[in-house]
């Protein structure tokens, strides 16, 4: 644009910068447009529930949020490369029937952690080999796997609930920092966010994320091995998910084997909310944050309206359908403005 400006002929006829197009263009990015109506929603439910605004449920929607935030954010790397993985949920249930398993069976939380984080690695590892090794669809295979991963947790744990974990570990979960209402689990939480952020849009590998997503084949041209890079995404999903169902296990203090069932539908939702496109290539991290958030504090306002959790399902699919509709219905008014005015110059 600015290019455009500074070759124009001064006169009367040189078109005028118009004063609102910065403006509107701000508004028309997808992550603000997120961040605004998860600014409006977090103030439209402080002022319909006095309770919403509370330092008390301040704490318990931010360890709501955690493992659907921890999941999304390995998992919008993986759509962006135009790949999904389903089996997070199921590896987050596996994961905590590990950790009930391995403490019934005298191991130590200290043993315990990194054998859950490294069994989520593994079974990352299996999706990445179906996905990227063997070329098959991720969305059957995880599929597959969402069923064969919640299958093995039953198998291992039963209908069982462990709950007798240390106190020191399921304190300082539910803890807050100090004496404010910020849970402990938030810190980990923004360093990997960061993390996470900085890998997708500052790095090399972030961009040859997008490249594997935007197109697999122009990638490989330009020398970009996108399979050895969806097989690594799809260990560190595992890992994280794997990561995820300790800290829920330690959060209820009850490690169970249907720990977690349906969360993946709350972190595709979250992912695809943010703007990252279901066919891979574009999106960002921040605005997959915002949309996490906006999908908690949802969540958590109609829980402190009474709502069912079975209301709360049908929101979360709606939310799902229009993060997939309404990114293609814009693009199609935007095509046809285009269109519009392109006719209109000739």
């Amino acid at each position: 644009m600015s290019s455009d400006l500074a070759t124009a002929p001064a006169g009367p006829t040189a078109p005028a910068p118009q004063s609102g197009s910065r403006w509107r263009e701000l508004l028309a990015n997808w992550d603000t447009a997120i961040i605004t109506l998860t600014v409006l929603v977090l103030i439209g439910a402080s002022i319909t529930n006095p309770d919403f605004g509370s330092s008390t449920n301040f704490t318990f929607l931010v360890l709501d949020l955690a493992p659907i935030f921890l999941i999304a954010l390995p998992m919008t790397l993986i759509i962006v490369t135009g790949e999904i993985d389903l089996s997070v949920a199921s590896t987050l249930g596996l994961s905590g029937a590990a950790m009930g398993w391995m403490w019934n069976n005298g191991f130590t939380i200290e043993m315990i952690v990194p054998m859950c984080i490294l069994l989520g690695a593994l079974l990352g590892a299996l999706n990445g080999f179906l996905v990227a090794g063997l070329g098959l669809p991720s969305l059957a295979v995880t599929i597959g796997t969402l069923a064969l991963f919640r299958g093995l947790a039953f198998v291992l744990l039963g209908d069982q609930a462990v709950s007798n974990f240390p106190r020191a570990y399921t304190s300082w979960v539910t803890g807050t920092v100090g004496d404010t209402p910020i849970p402990n689990l938030a810190i980990p939480l923004v360093i990997l966010a960061v993390v996470f952020g900085v890998i997708l849009q500052s790095t090399a590998l972030g961009r040859n994320i997008y490249a594997t997503g935007a197109s697999a084949t122009a990638a490989k041209f330009a020398g970009i091995d996108g399979n050895r890079i969806k097989f690594w995404l799809y260990v560190v999903a595992g890992a994280v998910a794997a990561l995820a169902g300790v800290l829920w296990s330690l959060r209820y203090s009850s490690a169970r084997a249907d720990n977690g069932s349906g969360l993946e539908l709350s972190v595709v939702a979250a992912v695809l909310l943010g703007g990252v496109s279901i066919f891979g290539g574009k999106g960002r991290l921040l605005g997959v944050l915002a949309a996490v958030v906006l999908l908690a504090t949802l969540q958590n306002a109609l829980r402190l309206e009474d709502i069912s959790n079975e209301a709360l399902t049908v929101v979360t699919g709606v939310l799902l359908i229009v993060a997939v509709l309404l990114p293609n219905v814009l693009k199609i008014v935007r095509t046809s403005s285009q269109r519009r005015k392109a006719i209109r110059a000739l």
